[in-house]
């Protein structure tokens, strides 16, 4: 049956940025669909942690930052996944920062944060996870990608770097690993309700342009993503790599 394909039974994910927000949903949606989850975040993912166990799944949690996070410890990371769990299937980069100033005065401190976390971690947990994929002959991996790896965006300078180089990175290793069984995938979100955004969010005048322009006319939710982070990580995407999927309300085509 088809929908067979979209079951995640025996499987283990390991979920960036996992608290709240976006990596929250994508965490209990993976494990809804049958999924062990491993969740990595700088703070305290116990809320998530309950959700997954109240859908009959196993969780972990590993706090690290991965704004300081060295590879060595990031490789330690997909290690304990696997020593926890049992091995790592599902490979999901959600964790992302943001850091606005107009790009004449925009400091390099606010660089390198940004692309400390939002690419270097993704690197380097990709290629820890890639590497006991590549050996099994089977993983996903999803990227979360942004409007902005496609648009330039105004006072994100580095975030908009980083997204552009998430949608190419995502694309270099499909290149690379889609002949050993490992897909490498991104979902792009339109404007999210989340934290990050919250800032434009209360702008009367930027949140009404920005409404403006989604034909689907309100803001997205991380349950609006939770179908794209199932579908990329199941056998029904087997055929499916080296994709940048919007999930936008329909923003790009306005």
């Amino acid at each position: 049956m088809i929908l067979d394909s979209f079951r995640l039974d025996g499987r283990v994910a390991l979920v960036t940025g996992s608290t709240r927000g976006l990596g929250q949903g994508a965490a209990v949606a993976l494990a809804e669909a049958g999924a062990d989850v491993v969740l990595l975040d700088r703070g305290d993912a116990a809320e998530t942690a309950a959700a997954i166990a109240a859908a009959g799944r196993r969780a972990h949690r590993i706090r690290l930052d991965l704004g300081t996070a060295t590879p060595e410890q990031l490789a330690d990371a997909v290690a304990e996944t696997v020593a926890e769990l049992g091995g790592i299937d599902i490979l999901v980069n959600n964790a992302g920062i943001i850091r606005r100033a107009a790009a004449a005065q925009h400091p390099a401190t606010d660089w390198d944060d940004v692309l400390a976390v939002n690419l270097d971690a993704v690197f380097h947990l990709s290629q820890a996870a890639g590497r006991r994929m590549i050996a099994q002959g089977s993983g996903r991996i999803i990227n979360v990608a942004s409007m902005l790896s496609f648009q330039g965006g105004i006072l994100v300078p580095g975030y908009a770097a980083s997204k552009h180089a998430v949608a190419g990175l995502t694309k270099a290793l499909a290149n690379e690993w889609a002949a050993s069984g490992v897909t490498v995938n991104a979902v792009a979100p339109g404007y999210m309700a989340t934290d990050n955004t919250a800032p434009i969010r209360a702008d009367a005048d930027r949140e009404a342009s920005i409404l403006a322009r989604i034909p689907a006319g309100r803001w997205g939710t991380p349950g609006d993503l939770q179908g794209a982070f199932v579908f990329l990580a199941s056998d029904a995407a087997a055929y499916v790599t080296g994709a940048i999927v919007p999930v936008d309300g329909g923003w790009l085509v306005r």
